[in-house]
């Protein structure tokens, strides 16, 4: 993707409050935790949105040979979707796909 600027950083997740270490293989975009993720990005790590709310996981959506996180903003109620990553947690992702059904 054109629009990407690798961001794979450590933080503390605002939701749950944990230290969430750099992925490693790409940009970390989310809490592997509780899934939550932070609505700063206009495009993949730019950090230029002024938006900064908490994006809730509301959904999952199947994405080529993965799946995608479906999130709405707390804040601005915009979606955004990220992919998961390797290490979400898994009942999490499953929990969130059961909802929907």
């Amino acid at each position: 993707m054109k629009l990407f600027t690798m961001k794979d950083e450590k933080f503390i997740c605002e939701n749950c409050h944990k230290l969430v270490s750099p992925l490693g293989y790409t940009a970390r975009d989310h809490c592997p935790f509780c899934l939550y993720s932070k609505h700063v990005d206009i495009n993949p790590g730019d950090r230029k949105n002024t938006c900064c709310g908490l994006l809730q996981p509301v959904g999952i959506e199947k994405f080529k040979d993965t799946f995608k996180i479906i999130y709405k903003c707390q804040r601005c109620h915009q979606l955004h979707k990220n992919i998961i990553a390797k290490d979400d947690d898994m009942n999490l992702i499953i929990a969130l796909s059961i909802e929907k059904n």
